[in-house]
Order: C-alpha cells, then sequence, then structure tokens
C-alpha cells in the first residue's frame, strides 16, 4: 500500500494486504479487497468495487465514465468479482441509468486490449481473448469464452457454456452450450470440448446435441421447434435452459448450421 510513486484518494476503501505498484492512480469512491495486485500505470476511477485476490495489470482503466452521449453523470460503478485476472491496456467503463452497474463475475481472464461498455453484465468462469469487445448492455453468461477480436452487439446475449470463435460478429443472440463461427454467425455444434472440461457426461452432451438438431437442422422455424422439444423430449434442465434463453431473445438467435461452400 505504501508506495510514495502511486496516488490513492484518501477515501479510497483498500485493504490491508493490497499491492500498488508506482504509477498507479486510485480515484475517491473505489473499493479493493484483500489480495488483489495492481500493476504499474493502472487508473482506478470512481465507482470501481474491486474483490480479493484480483491482479490488473499495467495500462488498464477501470470505471471510467460510459462512451454514452446519454450519460448524464449519475452515480453509477463497474462490479468486479474475485479471482479476476484483468490484463494490459483493458477498459471497462461504468454503468447509466439503464442499469446502474457494469459487472464482471469470479474468476474471470480478460485479456489484453478487450474492452467492456457500460451496462455490461459478464458471469463467473468467462475468458475474453485479445482486442474483444462488449458494446454497452451486453450479457454474458457463464463459463463463456470469446476468442481474439471478437465484437458484441448492443444488448446482444451470450448463453452459458458458449464458445465464440476468433473474428466474429455477434449481432445476434447466441444460444447457451453452443459453437459459433463464420459470418454472418452460425452454428456450427455443441461446444463439446468445454462441456466435458466441466464435468458434463457423454450423454448429456447428446442431448443437448438432439436440443440442437431439432432447433438448427430440421428447417423448423423456433415456434415450431420449441413446441416439438416441450412435446417431445424430457424435460431436463439443459432443455429448458435453451427454451427459456430462445423465448427471451430480443435480438432473434443466431443463424442455423448451414454448409460452408
Amino acid at each position: 500500500m505504501n508506495q510514495p510513486l502511486a496516488y490513492v484518494h484518501p477515501q479510497a476503501k483498500i485493504a490491508r494486504n493490497v499491492v500498488i505498484e508506482p504509477f498507479t492512480t486510485i480515484h475517491a469512491n473505489v473499493e479493493i479487497g484483500s489480495g488483489t495486485w495492481i500493476g504499474s500505470n493502472v487508473t482506478i476511477m470512481e465507482g470501481a468495487r474491486i474483490g480479493k485476490n484480483c491482479r490488473i495489470f499495467p495500462g488498464a482503466v477501470i470505471s471510467a465514465i460510459p462512451q454514452d452521449l446519454k450519460f448524464n453523470d449519475e452515480e453509477t460503478t463497474v462490479e468486479i468479482g474475485d479471482n479476476v485476472t484483468i490484463r494490459e491496456c483493458v477498459t471497462i467503463n461504468r454503468g447509466t441509468s439503464d442499469r446502474m452497474k457494469t459487472v464482471i463475475g469470479d474468476n474471470c481472464l480478460i485479456m489484453a486490449y478487450c474492452h467492456i461498455a457500460h451496462d455490461c453484465k459478464v458471469g463467473d468462469n468467462c475468458i475474453f481473448s485479445n482486442n474483444s469487445t462488449l458494446a454497452g448492455h451486453v450479457t454474458i453468461g457463464d463459463n463463456v469464452v470469446l476468442a481474439g477480436m471478437v465484437a458484441v452487439h448492443q444488448f446482444a446475449s451470450v448463453g452459458n457454456h458458449a464458445f465464440v470463435t476468433g473474428g466474429s460478429l455477434v449481432r445476434k443472440d447466441v444460444p447457451p452450450f453452443v459453437k459459433a463461427a463464420r459470418e454472418p454467425l452460425s452454428y456450427v455444434g455443441i461446444n463439446s470440448v468445454g462441456l466435458r472440461r466441466r464435468g458434463f457426461t457423454t450423454e448429456k452432451i447428446r442431448e443437448i446435441q438432439d436440443v440442437y438438431r431439432i432447433l438448427f437442422q430440421k428447417n423448423y422455424n423456433n415456434s415450431q421447434a420449441i413446441d416439438i422439444l416441450e412435446a417431445e423430449m424430457e424435460a431436463t434442465s439443459e432443455r429448458d435452459e435453451i427454451i427459456q434463453f430462445i423465448k427471451d431473445s430480443h435480438r432473434g438467435i443466431m443463424k442455423g448450421y448451414f454448409k460452408a461452400n
């Protein structure tokens, strides 16, 4: 804490065993939990709430005001969970009057040069590779992987356990458990590797595949597919999660499977 070459506002609430490297600036109305390490040349602005055992690398800017012309200096926050790693030059903006906060869950890895805009909500155990960008009001589920240079449209959602390949443009919602790729973004299969790593059985993965065969490979529209799933497939937590995600989608879900030329 006692780093003479860093500036910490006297009203900031910093746990005693936080390490702050030289040339970092921490503003007022900031809270940082125990065990967190903050590298050199980091800027943490008003409204930041950072959990325990986080690692924030040089050049990151946390809780800057939104890049939104409608923002009217509301008292909003960025809330970051425990055990989050934020690599070099990441930018995370605080919320607006819409959601009042930007949220990142526990155990996330946000790689260098990523941007998380105002009012986003990111779940637990997510990995964002270099240069991935979330526009405002985006919702990301748990255990989501965004490969490098993914761009997510404002108000879009990505479901739990989804994997989005590098360079993708996410204009529509991405449902849970899938791999998404190509242009326009489309279903290319189940995220079976990620699911196995997280303890899903082969039987459970096949059940999820059966759901998506009806949704994406049988030429039904979404309403028809949901009717069939509810009538003919056994109710499971995964089936119900997929159906509910589609019903709740405001932007519509991404395209179904198609063969690349």
